[in-house]
């Protein structure tokens, strides 16, 4: 089985710290395939170190009529939308396909980010291990199982529970 890495991570991040380059690294000398959205912030910045790098194991995903990001020209997976869908709905469709086709996840996270949130969870539910960089705390958590996923949350501030408490009722 090949092993497929969703990367994914919070738009408020724009820089990556070097705990993240450094499992990238990893996946690019492991010749991992990789799945990323289009997004700016994490998704951007993950992107133009792997296109650096020259590394070409990578597909972009997208939704809507328009990518906008893909720093390495790579092939595009463009993901239809139901017409009505707007905002976290929209952009969540393309998420939930990564997630289902990928065998590992590697997520940046700032702790509040309720698409990076959604992602883990959907990893999770699927019993897919995932990576999460928190940004806040600079923590790496391996996460293998919606327990644990349960355990990372209890960390979580009291700012953060609502957005963890509607997630958990509405995403899937």
């Amino acid at each position: 089985m090949t092993t497929t890495v969703f990367i994914a991570g919070s738009r408020k991040i724009s820089r990556l710290p070097p705990e993240m380059e450094t499992r990238l690294n990893s996946i690019v000398e492991k010749g991992f395939e990789v799945v990323i959205g289009d997004a700016d912030g994490a998704d951007a910045a993950c992107q133009s170190y792997l296109a650096d790098r020259g590394y070409a194991n990578v597909t972009v995903y997208c939704v809507g009529i328009k990518c906008r990001n893909n720093a390495g020209k790579w092939p595009l997976r463009q993901v239809e939308a139901p017409p009505r869908a707007r905002g976290f709905e929209f952009y969540a469709i393309k998420d939930r396909a990564m997630a289902k086709i990928a065998t590992h996840g590697l997520m940046l996270w700032d702790g509040q980010s309720k698409g990076t949130l959604a992602n883990i969870k959907n990893l999770t539910r699927d019993q897919k291990p995932v990576v999460v960089f928190v940004s806040t705390t600079r923590a790496v958590h391996t996460l293998k199982n919606e327990r644990d996923l349960s355990e990372l949350l209890k960390g979580s501030t009291a700012s953060e529970r609502p957005s963890v408490a509607t997630l958990f009722d509405t995403a899937g």
